[in-house]
């Protein structure tokens, strides 16, 4: 029995996406030559690893069973290619990353301009998600690292501490709220309408615990998907809000937000990189781990890390062309 490295992707093709003609276009090859790999690792195995239900072909317990140990395999496969393929210490490659909104919308995408300026070979790509889709991403491989605002669960997910951060409360210059320096908690609580991020958002899940039992004084007006969205319905007066310090820092220097540190109550929180436990730690992500982490050495504060001019040259004075970031 000759069980290939192709059969096995294939099988966590059609696994994942429950249909060959989905499995097909996302792996580039034709419908027949699909189901003629997952026909004979089928054959191979003595027996089926799919129930079929229409058009739909769903995972049996025979399927479930190989399902993590094939993508244990290929995933191993993966890291001797990655590390192998490595040339000296050229920083290049292709690297794909997942961050959860603050981070994705108001922190990342500098650093990415600077490290891509400084290293031409390299293709980043980002995608901006919630911290639960982010982990999600890292667990099934389709991201090498993850950068999050939230708690990680997945026992196969390895965090690592990146850049400290506080919670505030917003509100618009012509609320009541904007008259207080500080927001008490919990005698502020049920004075205001709150504007909310999605559930699976590590900014609302941060929030929610850090009230503990008083999340139940929480009046909920509306949860929006997305942190521009949110600071818009702030500014228009629609009610307070609780966001990071990164994302506000415009706003609160042209005076259409005011911020309110909340008294008796620890708003810090720490920011995490993330990646599979298992997967091995190529030069390149070590290199983008390691100049994301200059910040965090030079505590820069909230106008640097929002400013693309101010963290330019930051990164730049400490990271100069031609260092090496990945030693």
């Amino acid at each position: 029995m000759t069980i290939t490295l192709r059969q096995l992707e294939i099988f966590v093709a059609v696994a994942e996406n429950g249909q060959v003609t989905k499995a097909s276009s996302k792996l580039h090859l034709t419908q027949s030559a699909v189901s003629m790999a997952l026909n004979e690792l089928q054959n191979q195995l003595a027996g089926s690893l799919f129930d079929r239900r229409g058009h739909r072909l769903l995972i049996n317990d025979r399927g479930r069973y190989l399902l993590p140990i094939a993508k244990n395999i290929l995933s191993q496969v993966n890291n001797i290619e990655a590390l192998l393929s490595e040339q000296g210490e050229n920083v290049a490659g292709s690297l794909k990353i997942a961050a959860s909104s603050t981070i994705g919308n108001y922190v990342l995408p500098y650093f990415i301009g600077v490290f891509k300026k400084l290293y031409p070979a390299v293709f980043l790509n980002m995608e901006v998600c919630n911290t639960r889709q982010a982990e999600k991403l890292i667990v099934e491989g389709v991201v090498d690292l993850g950068f999050v605002e939230g708690e990680v669960s997945h026992d196969q997910v390895k965090t690592i501490p990146w850049l400290r951060d506080e919670l505030v409360v917003i509100a618009a210059p012509t609320h009541p709220m904007a008259e207080k320096t500080t927001f008490e908690v919990p005698a502020d609580l049920n004075r205001c309408q709150w504007i909310m991020r999605e559930k699976g958002s590590g900014t609302a899940q941060v929030f929610k615990k850090k009230l503990g039992d008083n999340v139940t004084g929480l009046q909920v007006a509306m949860e929006l998907g997305h942190t521009e969205a949110i600071k818009k319905a702030v500014e228009s007066g629609a009610g307070v809000a609780c966001l990071s310090s990164l994302t506000i820092c415009r706003e609160l220097e042209e005076g259409r937000l005011t911020s309110l540190r909340v008294e008796g109550l620890d708003m810090g929180r720490t920011l995490h990189t993330i990646h599979y436990r298992h997967k091995a730690m190529t030069g390149l992500m070590r290199a983008f781990v390691n100049f994301c982490s200059l910040v965090k050495e030079s505590n820069p504060g909230c106008a640097c890390l929002t400013s693309p001019r101010k963290l330019r040259e930051l990164l730049l004075a400490r990271n100069p062309p031609g260092s090496q970031t990945n030693s």
